[in-house]
């Protein structure tokens, strides 16, 4: 059973908490404290809760309340620690425990906080953080009247991807899955043979012909290479034996929770077997071919939606993962974040972030300030048409002269000045909050890390802005 609230959690005796750890409240907790006791946000977490089983309304032991859920995976988020450093943070303070709802409760494990934040998909994220832009247009902290928007990577958690290393990993996860199916299945049907220290010596061998200045080594890696090709076809298709034969009932189990397990590992198989053959394929056109364009290009079998980004870094020319939109309002508030599941051009953004304003804000801004790459002379025309009065976005080259004079005026370089703050509000994220790599895993994992990290961000942002106007105002 799920409680919208935690009224049956065991209090603190009245004042305790206070005495003790009321001046160590930062003041903008106070205020992002109480952004988060909105009914309506508190719902949207219940209503997600109560769908992973539609019986808990009133059947079951009581499960932890929807208001504990959200303040726990936002504490998570503010701080970006663990869901291991999270429980052993949260048990032994009283400042957390009295900010999360916890109070003298048992603190959620990190296995069942886990479960909880799965729970909340992407499309109740998303809910999250438009109710608590909402909260910020409804205590005025957010205004509508300026706009600004970049893009960033958030990098999948994932080595650095190259075709040896990709073909190890496959073997590794193959090889591990049928000795699984052995040991509950027994040596029935196709007999298991372990390539793994075939394999290492193959990559092994491959390394050491990258390294390699003579001009013989391009010969000797594609020797490696075709060893190594060799080898893990072997091992796919041994891999596809193992699941013929446990469809077949070859390899069975007598217990129904084991032969349930086989056929889990069997799914797994499945999935994985294709995502190596991807891996042998580009590794065959990239080799042997010199095709380093294979279609459905696979960067890892883990993270099989990860993409290549060149966003032109020096320091870091490839990035691997998703490509992340960033869009502010004032006071560094983010109003909108959208992962893509392919890359986009920038200038296709601008015009579809005008409108996410408007609809969010209530109004139109009377700037909207983007880099060059959102530029285009049609974007400038729709944003005019839209009622945009300044659109401060520059040319990466021109031969107009109206254009030329338009770019130095002031109020063009002052939007350029702001504009720069948003790649300021990436870094943050980036460092703060942990969007420099996601840890969950999969696209809607990637959609759940970034957009908690966002909302914990505009928290700490409403909050502070909130507590300065009233000091302003004593």
């Amino acid at each position: 059973m799920i409680n919208l609230r935690c009224v049956s959690q065991p209090q603190f005796p009245e004042g305790f908490v206070e005495s003790a750890v009321g001046d160590l409240w930062e003041p903008w907790m106070r205020e992002a404290d109480r952004l988060l006791d909105d009914d309506q946000l508190l719902s949207v977490v219940y209503e997600a809760l109560v769908r992973r089983a539609p019986k808990s309304r009133t059947f079951g032991r009581l499960g932890v309340p929807a208001e504990i859920v959200v303040r726990m995976l936002l504490l998570k988020h503010l701080r970006n620690w663990s869901f291991d450093e999270l429980e052993r943070e949260v048990r032994p303070n009283l400042l957390y425990r009295d900010f999360t709802r916890v109070a003298a409760g048992i603190v959620p494990d990190a296995k069942t906080l886990g479960s909880q934040a799965r729970a909340l998909g992407p499309e109740v994220i998303k809910q999250i953080h438009q109710r608590v832009v909402a909260l910020a247009v409804e205590n005025k902290v957010v205004q509508g009247g300026k706009m600004r928007v970049d893009t960033t990577v958030v990098e999948t958690n994932i080595h650095y991807p190259t075709d040896s290393s990709l073909l190890d990993d496959g073997n590794r996860v193959l090889t591990r899955l049928m000795k699984k199916v052995r040991t509950l299945a027994g040596a029935v049907g196709a007999k298991l043979r372990d390539r793994s220290r075939s394999v290492k010596r193959r990559v092994l061998d491959i390394a050491r012909a990258a390294r390699s200045k003579v001009p013989q080594s391009r010969e000797k890696l594609q020797q490696a290479y075709g060893k190594l090709l060799a080898s893990m076809g072997r091992v796919v298709g041994q891999a596809k034996r193992f699941s013929k034969e446990i469809a077949d009932g070859v390899k069975r189990s007598e217990g129904i929770l084991q032969q349930a397990a086989l056929e889990g590992l069997r799914r797994e198989i499945d999935t994985m077997v294709p995502r190596v053959q991807q891996v042998i394929k580009q590794t065959k056109a990239r080799i042997f071919k010199g095709d380093t364009h294979a279609d459905g290009k696979l960067f890892s079998i883990f993270e099989p939606q990860t993409e290549i980004i060149r966003k032109g870094k020096a320091g870091k020319p490839n990035e691997f993962g998703k490509m992340v939109k960033v869009q502010e309002a004032e006071c560094q508030i983010v109003i909108d974040f959208e992962v893509y599941d392919q890359r986009p051009a920038d200038s296709e953004l601008l015009i579809e972030a005008i409108q996410i304003h408007q609809e969010l804000t209530g109004r139109t801004p009377d700037m909207a300030a983007g880099d060059a790459g959102f530029y285009s002379a049609k974007n400038v025309a729709m944003a005019k048409q839209m009622g945009v009065k300044r659109v401060s976005v520059p040319s990466r080259s021109t031969k107009s002269a109206a254009l030329k004079r338009e770019q130095k005026k002031r109020w063009f370089k002052k939007g350029q000045k702001w504009r720069t703050g948003c790649e300021g509000r990436i870094s943050v994220l980036k460092r703060r909050h942990g969007l420099n790599r996601c840890r969950y895993k999969g696209r809607q994992g990637m959609v759940r890390w970034t957009g908690l990290g966002v909302i914990a961000d505009n928290l700490i942002n409403i909050g502070k802005v909130i507590d300065q106007r009233k000091k302003s105002a004593e």
